[in-house]
């Protein structure tokens, strides 16, 4: 399974300033155990559900799903897929948060915050508890997964891997403030 450096970027009133981690681990926590997030659901409706008792069992409130952050998830996962790379920046360079303005999300807002999570996995960690699973087990991911200023989500998942092999899943999380 492969996990991307998460980005959060910031608008002031100043241009974007970009910040990355990816540091140690943590223990597992209450979500991965049986929960409501195993019924018979799509993928991302699964993977909202487990981010969001994540997020419930650390005491910070849920995310809801927002359809321009939707469209620029999706948009890159089948880009990666198809373009065989995985990256936060598009083959043509053009960074996340680029991808999520085109969408329109960004306009009339005069302050936002805005992360991103890539995941990709074959077989079995392909799903959507592995790929939770993995990005609460790394410090940048997990940050991004637990910020209490993203309030809204957009979860975009492509059937295939970009790289290495023809199966699995593409996981490519947008949040918003």
């Amino acid at each position: 399974m492969r996990l991307s450096t998460p980005r959060r970027l910031r608008r002031l009133a100043v241009p974007l300033v970009a910040a990355c981690s990816l540091t140690g681990a943590a223990a597992a926590t209450p979500a991965h155990a049986a929960s409501p997030c195993s019924a018979p659901v799509s993928s991302a409706t699964t993977t909202l559900c487990l981010i969001n008792a994540e997020r419930r069992a650390h005491g910070v409130k849920p995310v809801r799903h927002d359809a321009k952050l939707y469209r620029a998830a999706i948009r890159h996962s089948r880009d990666m897929v198809a373009k065989r790379y995985f990256a936060h920046n598009s083959r043509s360079g053009a960074r996340f948060s680029a991808r999520i303005a085109s969408t329109g999300w960004m306009n009339g807002r005069g302050r936002w915050a805005v992360g991103e999570n890539l995941g990709w996995g074959s077989g079995t960690q392909a799903t959507p508890r592995s790929i939770v699973a993995a990005w609460m087990h790394s410090a940048g991911h997990r940050a991004n997964l637990l910020n209490p200023r993203y309030h809204v989500i957009g979860i975009g998942i492509a059937s295939g891997a970009p790289a290495g092999s023809n199966g699995g899943a593409t996981y490519t999380t947008d949040f918003g403030s």
